[in-house]
């Protein structure tokens, strides 16, 4: 049987992916240099408070608005920055200061869905288009991450370590984290979680204790998990990246570093370091019982959100909704996501 041969679809790594975006900012860049018209892009942020975390991760909404900094420095755009401070309100004004400005194009980060709805309205009625960040605005387009399908991985990852260095031992599965958070992104975590844990391991026994968002009850609860775990080995799946660091320094004054493993969320700061910063995740670590984190890159929303409002405002056809590229990240790869340099 003969048939003309179908080249399989090539997957790009995340530095060939950054290299090609590279590429595609070059040749904007080249077109800016002719004549091609700038764009006004306005970016209103969710909150830019040092203190606040977003999306139950690590990142803050300074690391978000660094990257639409640097990734529009050889576009052509200019971009206004506002910071809606996590405040229904104040997100209307910056709205209308937009609406006033005649930007061309809105990039609305806001987790209220009422006053999205609003803030679309308001765009339609000025003729102005809008690209959403993680939270609907209308029928806007939106790029957000995914959640249920980040959980996935972190339980596919957690049930694959347990068949391959646990298959003849008793095996139990905590989700740790703020279970309490009322946001969707940490209940579609858990679900996510979940799913790929019941799916690869059916008969596991899955417990889910929560933190209330305060990473210094992780010792007690854990402790307390572990000691009713005594002949049982011990999966963790941690919603964020400094419950997965507590979690660790739990389970080592528990004294159960050989019975326990654990994927975090987020791949922040705080667990891959910088250049010259304590790094969990990191090459010279590769026994850390801390198997990975799953990658949400927020700090890199600048270079996959601002592509997109480009393609719009040239009047290309975008997707209803992106989603953010998550893997998990380890010991072996977190160089080509996070090198000792800033990619950034």
């Amino acid at each position: 049987m003969t048939g003309k041969h179908i080249p399989r679809p090539v997957r790009l790594g995340r530095r060939q992916f950054l290299a090609a975006f590279m590429g595609v900012l070059a040749a904007w860049s080249a077109r800016a240099q002719v004549g091609e018209r700038r764009f006004r892009i306005a970016f209103a942020n969710v909150n830019e408070d040092p203190n606040i975390h977003l999306e139950g991760l690590g990142f803050t909404g300074l690391e978000v608005r660094r990257s639409f900094e640097l990734a529009s420095r050889t576009l052509p755009v200019e971009i206004i920055f506002y910071d809606n401070g996590g405040d229904a309100q104040k997100a209307l004004v910056n709205a209308k200061d937009a609406i006033e400005r005649k930007v061309d194009l809105f990039i609305a980060y806001n987790t209220d869905v009422e006053t999205n709805a609003e803030i679309g309205r308001r765009m339609r009625g000025a003729g102005i288009p809008v690209l959403a960040v993680n939270t609907p605005v209308s029928d806007a387009p939106l790029y957000a991450a995914d959640n249920v399908g980040a959980g996935r991985i972190a339980g596919k990852a957690l049930a694959e370590f347990a068949r391959e260095n646990w298959s003849d031992q008793v095996v139990v599965a905590a989700i740790l984290g703020d279970l309490g958070d009322t946001g969707p992104y940490l209940a579609d975590r858990v679900r996510g979680i979940s799913e790929a844990l019941r799916q690869d391991l059916p008969e596991i026994t899955l417990t889910q204790l929560d933190t209330s968002g305060n990473p210094p009850r992780v010792d007690g609860l854990l402790s307390k998990f572990l000691s009713s775990q005594t002949r049982r080995r011990v999966l963790i799946a941690a919603l964020d990246d400094q419950t997965a660091l507590a979690a660790k320094a739990a389970v080592e004054r528990a004294s159960r570093i050989n019975d326990c493993v654990i994927v975090g969320q987020g791949l922040d700061r705080s667990i891959h370091g910088g250049a010259a910063e304590k790094k969990e995740i990191d090459p010279s670590n590769r026994g850390s019982i801390i198997l990975g984190s799953v990658a949400y890159y927020l700090d890199r929303y600048g270079y996959e959100v601002l592509p997109i409002a480009l393609r719009m405002l040239h009047g290309e056809g975008v997707p209803s909704r992106t989603t953010t590229k998550h893997i998990l990240v380890s010991a072996k790869n977190v160089f080509k996501e996070y090198p000792p340099t800033d990619m950034n």
